[in-house]
């Protein structure tokens, strides 16, 4: 190999991620999804979002048409966040990006993540003795939102997924064991919503997500051999932070260099007892899902 360290590129294991723009349906059912919900707040976000999954800046036109917001409502709103910070106007252009405001608000927002500072020790360990990449996330729809990414020191080629990026619920080992963690009746709720946004893939997903809630009670991880990406093998748990909170872990990389005899024989073990030094670290050690 030419290179000491080959890392695998973002492009290649990027989670999946809606390439769809917020429709006038969705952006209508979000300001009238509650009724102490400010509307123009609501469009606000509305707003921010699109511009924030698109490829590059958006015109206010665009940014319409996108959201199905009046193209005058979308010129005043995209005015008020670039004053604060929140959006970037390019000079001498009405095309808008994300703004450094947002920045501060995502590091306070992870600042908050107390169980990072607790779990990073042990989660690094585990990542350095498994040759793997480990990744903490949360649930964001029917994702898991990567609040904390590690990468082994060690190791030659890793999975580079990033802080930001996003694992499906129903095909990856953290989304499984977040998941088969859930109370029943919000295990079945979220299920609802899988079946629903998965349509005629539902008969094939069903199963494996079934074997994946099973594998959690008697093994006490989830795995993921190929599904979440072909050449992705990763074993995941959940954890809950003092106050409750959930989070899902995932360690996984390359499944030519981490085949599922190795996952099972060598990484599983010691995921279960990282998973068991982070639950005492944070006292809850009497609880199966941290």
């Amino acid at each position: 190999m030419a290179r000491m360290k080959t890392i695998v590129s973002k492009a290649a294991f990027a989670a999946e991620a809606p390439s769809t723009p917020v429709t006038a349906t969705a952006t209508s059912n979000a300001t009238a999804s509650g009724k102490d919900e400010v509307s123009a707040l609501a469009r606000g976000l509305a707003v921010m979002k699109v511009i924030g999954d698109a490829a590059g800046p958006m015109s206010n036109r665009e940014l319409a048409d996108a959201t199905g917001i009046p193209k005058a409502t979308v010129s005043r709103l995209a005015a008020t966040l670039v004053a604060s910070g929140y959006l970037r106007q390019a000079m001498d252009t009405e095309r808008f990006s994300l703004g450094p405001a947002l920045l501060d608000l995502s590091t306070r927002y992870l600042r908050h993540f107390d169980l990072r500072t607790v779990a990073r020790p042990h989660l690094a360990a585990l990542a350095e003795f498994a040759g793997a990449s480990v990744h903490v996330g949360v649930r964001d729809g029917l994702d898991m939102l990567i609040i904390d990414s590690i990468r082994p020191r060690s190791a030659l080629i890793t999975s580079r997924i990033d802080v930001g990026a996003r694992m499906t619920i129903a095909t990856s080992a953290a989304g499984r064991a977040y998941l088969a963690a859930l109370p029943a009746p919000e295990q079945r709720e979220l299920l609802d919503r899988i079946q629903l946004e998965s349509g005629e893939n539902w008969p094939e997903l069903q199963p494996r997500i079934q074997t994946g809630i099973e594998e959690h009670a008697t093994l006490g991880y989830c795995a993921s051999y190929g599904e979440w990406h072909p050449h992705i093998h990763a074993l995941g748990f959940s954890l809950r932070g003092p106050r409750g909170e959930r989070y899902a872990v995932s360690c996984g990389g390359p499944a030519y260099l981490l085949p599922r005899e190795t996952m099972v024989a060598r990484v599983a073990p010691r995921l279960l007892d990282t998973m068991r030094q982070i639950n005492a670290d944070i006292g809850n050690a009497a609880h199966s899902d941290g």
